[in-house]
């Protein structure tokens, strides 16, 4: 049983099968919504990337809430997001505390599998978005807090059969690669814009199976060129580094 899970997992990161998602809903709280929302950002990375301007995306957060807070009942009929059809793809942020003990884990994982049930019986595919970690100065610092956060996420993963979009594993990359980039927010736990294009070029990546490296898209110009190049060419590591350490556990 755990062998399928972890297939499903592999066979949905690449959620492009045959047909790309057109109407795809992101839930979660400020760290998707800081930097003019990352919703925004994938949106015109697709609207490029497929040439396609009927791509919609829609972001429901609450600040600071975690996953259990939202209305996902609400949230799935499609009718409550001003859209004239229902979403593709849905995809879930948990909150940054949900990872640091067993009880929150297991609260998180509980939700993303009844979230996800109600989703894929109407036909929507799922993806969660795996967060990242704090700075030292953010007083809920710990070392090593990614271990906590992969392990949250793949195992609701798993369990909810649904694809992990590697985000937090994206950052820890860029940061060993180039410790001086500023991905976060001064407060520490919030995404900088590097850190929301960052992320947008891994949500990317899990939703076409394709390197973001190329994309022209830059938000208002304000991302220097060399760090959009760095950060593309991360998110696609981070892509494949995930891949295959499904690969391995099969």
């Amino acid at each position: 049983m755990k062998s399928l899970r972890i297939f499903l997992i592999i066979f949905f990161s690449n959620i492009l099968i045959g047909e790309y998602p057109k109407r795809i809903l992101f839930v979660g709280n400020s760290y998707l919504y800081y930097n003019d929302s990352i919703h925004n950002h994938v949106e015109r990375m697709l609207i490029e990337y497929y040439e396609d301007q009927n791509i919609i995306t829609k972001s429901a957060t609450i600040g600071g809430s975690r996953l259990h807070n939202h209305n996902i009942d609400h949230l799935l009929d499609y009718k409550n997001l001003q859209l004239d059809r229902q979403i593709d793809l849905l995809i879930m942020q948990g909150g940054s505390k949900e990872v640091t003990t067993s009880e929150l884990r297991s609260k998180f994982s509980k939700t993303a599998v009844n979230f996800s049930r109600k989703a894929q019986r109407m036909g929507i595919e799922t993806s969660l978005y795996m967060t990242h970690a704090y700075l030292e100065n953010d007083p809920r610092y710990e070392p090593n807090l990614i271990n906590k956060i992969e392990l949250a996420y793949y195992d609701a993963g798993e369990k909810s059969n649904s694809s992990v979009i590697p985000v937090g594993l994206a950052y820890e990359m860029a940061y060993d690669e180039r410790p001086n980039i500023k991905l976060h927010h001064p407060d520490g736990t919030h995404p900088g814009l590097l850190g929301t294009y960052l992320g947008s070029c891994v949500v990317f990546a899990s939703i076409t199976g394709n390197s973001p490296e190329g994309i022209k898209y830059n938000y208002l110009d304000q991302i220097p060129k060399e760090d959009l190049y760095f950060l593309q060419k991360i998110a696609w590591k981070a892509y494949l580094k995930h891949k295959k350490q499904y690969n391995k556990q099969k």
